[in-house]
């Protein structure tokens, strides 16, 4: 069953109980309406009945007799009792009264009482005349409050039938009208694929919830879209950058084979030879590196490493690549506390995305000063980076983290354009954040930081 017949259902499931309750509530107050404006007119009877037997004078006598006969309305099967009471328990019964004995009880302990079997009602009262008590019982069959009881009863059943088919129309119209923006985003999400990622779901302004809804999808619309482009890019630069050195190894191969050579031809070809292929086993391994950041980090989490050792190897490795390097590493604002330097990590491959920083430092200032100055606290464990090299232009923001891009400034640079996508992968695993500022012609500063909060919610297990 579909929403749009729950919402029917459900609304007709409802209207049915309240109405039903309602029907009920109505059917108890209306008899007991009739219950009670009856039985004030059995007392009234009770007292004139009291009265004309109370009365020694004739005319008195006739006048209430009067009354009673043409000045109210006639009762149904009207029967009359007065009874003599010898005593606190006893008084003169007569056989022809069928009602229990709790009803007698009754009305010597309160004074009044009524009775009702089978929509007849017998109302019994203590009269009092010259010290001697009386019980006066009135009894008659409300005809008139049974009719008007089922024709209420009436009045409700078919009323109720007709609402519920009423509760069913407006209910069928209410899941349509819900469910009409639900119905029209669904339409124009089937409209969307992966060739026309750029179309939007059209803005909803008097709903809320859908207005978030809509803008949600929209987002993952961008999310989507970006990520196409960025994978599309990736295939084609990838595809690029492989191309050129299988081109060239094989284009230098071919040439060799022509015809034969002096050694030193043999010697300079497998020279380039050489070069194109280390060129591709270097690219290949950056590729696969950004390859293994692309899932869930977490499960690489494997180590509890200071900070601090990481660098210092990190420096190490740089010297071993660049020998006269000049990276200071400046460990003078770190704590004293090493337990606020230890962070739960993938050494190999945070020294990979740290060293990649680095070495971008070095190489884009032209092998000048790169400054790397480490603090840590209770909350947070900081690394700047900070180099005095070309920069980065503005419009070339937005694209630093996208595989294979490279700037106009960096293309004289020997590099495949993977190394800060690769790093920014790689801290995002670690639970980082990783923040650029930089000024093209004065340098860049390349941020690190690892809350704590967030590395203590790390899985050291996995």
């Amino acid at each position: 069953m579909n929403i749009r017949k729950k919402i029917v259902f459900t609304y007709v499931g409802l209207s049915t109980l309240s109405t039903l309750l309602l029907c009920v509530l109505v059917f108890i107050m209306f008899r007991q309406n009739n219950q009670y404006h009856f039985l004030k007119r059995l007392e009234d009877r009770a007292k004139i009945v009291a009265s004309i037997h109370f009365q020694n004078d004739p005319e008195k006598i006739k006048y209430y007799s009067n009354l009673k006969k043409n000045g109210l309305e006639e009762l149904i099967q009207e029967e009359e009792y007065v009874l003599k009471v010898n005593s606190e328990n006893s008084f003169e019964y007569n056989i022809n009264l069928k009602v229990p004995n709790e009803f007698f009880s009754n009305i010597l302990q309160s004074g009044k009482d009524w009775y009702e079997i089978d929509n007849k009602y017998y109302l019994g009262q203590i009269f009092t005349e010259n010290n001697q008590k009386y019980i006066v019982i009135v009894g008659a069959r409300d005809r008139m409050g049974k009719n008007t009881t089922i024709f209420i009863v009436r009045i409700m059943v078919f009323g109720g039938i007709g609402f519920l088919l009423l509760a069913f129309v407006f209910g069928r119209i209410l899941a349509q009208r819900v469910f009409y923006p639900v119905a029209r985003i669904t339409k124009e999400v089937k409209r969307i694929s992966a060739s026309n990622l750029h179309n939007r779901l059209p803005e909803i302004k008097n709903s809320p919830e859908l207005a978030d809804l809509t803008a949600t999808f929209n987002d993952m619309l961008d999310r989507l879209e970006t990520s196409f482009e960025i994978q599309a890019n990736f295939i084609n630069n990838a595809s690029h950058e492989l191309k050129t050195p299988i081109t060239t190894i094989i284009a230098e191969a071919e040439i060799m084979l022509l015809k034969e050579r002096q050694p030193d031809e043999y010697i300079q070809s497998l020279e380039n030879i050489y070069n194109q292929a280390s060129r591709l086993g270097n690219l290949t391994e950056s590729l696969l590196k950004l390859t293994q950041t692309g899932y869930d980090g977490k499960k690489q989490v494997q180590d509890i490493a200071r900070i601090d050792e990481v660098l210092l190897d990190v420096k190490s490795d740089i010297d071993k690549i660049y020998p006269e390097n000049r990276v200071s590493i400046k460990l003078n604002l770190a704590p004293t506390d090493s337990n606020l330097l230890l962070i739960p990590c993938n050494k190999p491959l945070l020294e990979l995305a740290i060293n990649n920083i680095i070495t971008n430092g070095v190489k884009y200032s032209d092998n000048n000063e790169v400054f790397v100055v480490l603090t840590a606290t209770n909350d947070v464990i900081k690394i700047t980076i900070n180099d005095i090299g070309i920069g980065i232009p503005p419009e070339d923001f937005p694209y630093l983290y996208e595989p294979f891009f490279r700037g106009k400034v960096a293309a004289k640079y020997i590099g495949y354009g993977l190394g800060l996508p690769l790093a920014m992968k790689i801290i995002r695993m670690h639970e980082g954040e990783l923040q650029v500022q930089s000024e093209q012609n004065k340098g860049t500063i390349v941020t690190i930081l690892f809350k704590k909060s967030n590395i203590k919610n790390s899985n050291l297990d996995s």
